[in-house]
């Protein structure tokens, strides 16, 4: 428990499919259902701001109608960042943790709509790496759905597996 969260109340803030939410000690933001999907937690650990967002595609530029910036890697990633450098973060200080990006369609269907769990946690990694975001930690691909719990207190994120024991990241 952080010396905020004895403070405050702290507020849980659920973060849908292709949507985002930034925060600050010492709430929690949690995302479900990251099957093929990307959940990107930042984080300034010197001020203690977070984001998050649930990223379903990876490339806004591959669509005529591209107008939920949160739906894609490209766009959802420096949203979070610029709204949690306006929230005080340093952007020298902000790193980040993913988790999802699992092939949960079968072979024959992956021949149809390739690997989207692979091709989200490429260009996640991409976009991090042209921002100068450094990834602390990661657990990505497999076959089952994910649920992230991001504590801006520490910067903790918890993963509940399907199936499972919940695991830190």
């Amino acid at each position: 428990m952080c010396v905020e969260e004895s403070k405050l109340g702290v507020k849980e803030y659920k973060v849908g499919i292709a949507q985002w939410k930034t925060t600050q000690a010492p709430n929690k933001l949690i995302t479900l259902g990251l099957g093929s999907c990307v959940g990107v937690a930042l984080y300034d650990p010197l001020n203690k701001i977070g984001g998050l967002c649930h990223i379903m595609l990876p490339d806004s530029t591959q669509f005529k109608k591209n107008e939920n910036l949160g739906k894609f890697a490209d766009t959802a990633i420096p949203i979070v960042y610029e709204e949690m450098i306006r929230m005080g973060a340093k952007k020298k200080s902000i790193v980040a943790k993913i988790a999802g990006g699992a092939q949960m369609f079968s072979s024959a269907d992956s021949r149809i709509i390739g690997n989207i769990g692979k091709r989200n946690v490429d260009k996640t990694l991409e976009v991090l790496k042209q921002m100068g975001i450094k990834l602390v930690a990661k657990d990505v691909g497999g076959n089952r759905g994910r649920t992230m719990i991001f504590d801006t207190c520490d910067g903790s994120v918890y993963l509940r597996i399907l199936g499972k024991e919940m695991k830190k990241l």
